[in-house]
């Protein structure tokens, strides 16, 4: 079955979404951050068919979210390691974990962020990285960035993005 990819579309989202959009792929992230690292980690947290694990993993190699490295030779086994790019999924987690708990655990929450020097639990939130400033509300837009073709410029505009030109000026 040919695999559709996302890969030649200019919006950041469909490539993320064509790397880890498979729910297998971002539990076996998940489960990654937890500390798996070999195959039969992942099948028995997972309960996943073997083959459909198999292609998961190697997609996650090839898109450089996970390495690949032997652990042993006979037989040869390998472990799989989060890269930067992969440790850089963890707040899409930590923003998934608290979507998911605020919207659709109705029985309260089964796992929680907490601060490990307070133990208090935390709710995460996107912010400004230059500021601080929670990202919420009519002060934050999507505009197109410098990588941006007509296709894009014309959609954001459609729904009343990218008014800005780039350099935030009007």
């Amino acid at each position: 079955m040919q695999r559709k990819s996302f890969g030649n579309m200019k919006c950041p989202i469909a490539r993320s979404l064509d790397r880890v959009g498979e729910w297998w792929s971002i539990l076996i992230l998940r489960d990654a951050f937890y500390g798996l690292r070999r195959f039969d980690e992942f099948q028995k947290s997972l309960g996943v068919a073997p083959n459909i694990l198999t292609r998961r993993l190697n997609r996650l190699v090839e898109s450089g979210l996970l390495e690949r490295r032997p652990y042993s030779e006979h037989p040869p086994r390998d472990e799989y390691v989060l890269t930067e790019r992969g440790r850089d999924f963890r707040p899409v987690l930590l923003a998934l974990l608290a979507w998911g708990n605020r919207h659709f655990a109705l029985e309260g929450a089964a796992v929680q962020l907490v601060n490990t020097r307070t133990g208090a639990v935390v709710e995460p939130m996107l912010v400004d990285g230059a500021t601080g400033e929670q990202i919420t509300g009519p002060d934050f837009s999507v505009i197109p960035g410098p990588g941006a073709d007509d296709s894009v410029r014309r959609k954001l505009a459609k729904h009343g993005h990218g008014r800005l030109v780039q350099g935030g000026e009007e």
